[in-house]
C-alpha cells in the first residue's frame, strides 16, 4: 500500500537539497510529533548516511538499493519499502523516472 496523503502535518517550506539537486525533500512533523520527509531522487547513484533508523516507502518510480552489510542490490517499486538501520550508510540507484519516497524516521 502506498501512502497517497498525509493529513494534519506541519511542513518545513524550505527544501532539503542534497547531491547538487539530485535529491530534494521536505521535512514534515505530524500532530503526534513524529517526523518524516517526503521527496524525490532524480536518476543517479547516491550514498546516504542515516542518524536514526529509517523506513523508506516508495511512492512512485523505482530504485535499487545496497543496504548495510549486503553486497547485493535489491529492487523496490511503488508500494514497497525497505528498512535502513540508524548510524549506517546505504547506496541507492535511480534510473529513468524520478523516485518519489516517504522517509519514516524511527
Amino acid at each position: 500500500m502506498t501512502t497517497e496523503t498525509i493529513d494534519s502535518v506541519s511542513v518545513r517550506t524550505q527544501a532539503n537539497v542534497y547531491f547538487d539537486g539530485r535529491c530534494v525533500s521536505h521535512s514534515i512533523t505530524l500532530a503526534d510529533g513524529s517526523k518524516k520527509s517526503v521527496g524525490v531522487i532524480l536518476p543517479a547513484t547516491l550514498t546516504f548516511n542515516t542518524g536514526a533508523a529509517e523506513i523508506m516507502e516508495t511512492v512512485a518510480g523505482a530504485c535499487r538499493v545496497k543496504l548495510p552489510g549486503s553486497g547485493e542490490w535489491q529492487s523496490f517499486g511503488a508500494g514497497q519499502s525497505f528498512n535502513v538501520p540508524g548510524n549506517a550508510s546505504f547506496e541507492i540507484q535511480v534510473e529513468g523516472e524520478p523516485y518519489h519516497y516517504i522517509c519514516h524516521f524511527a
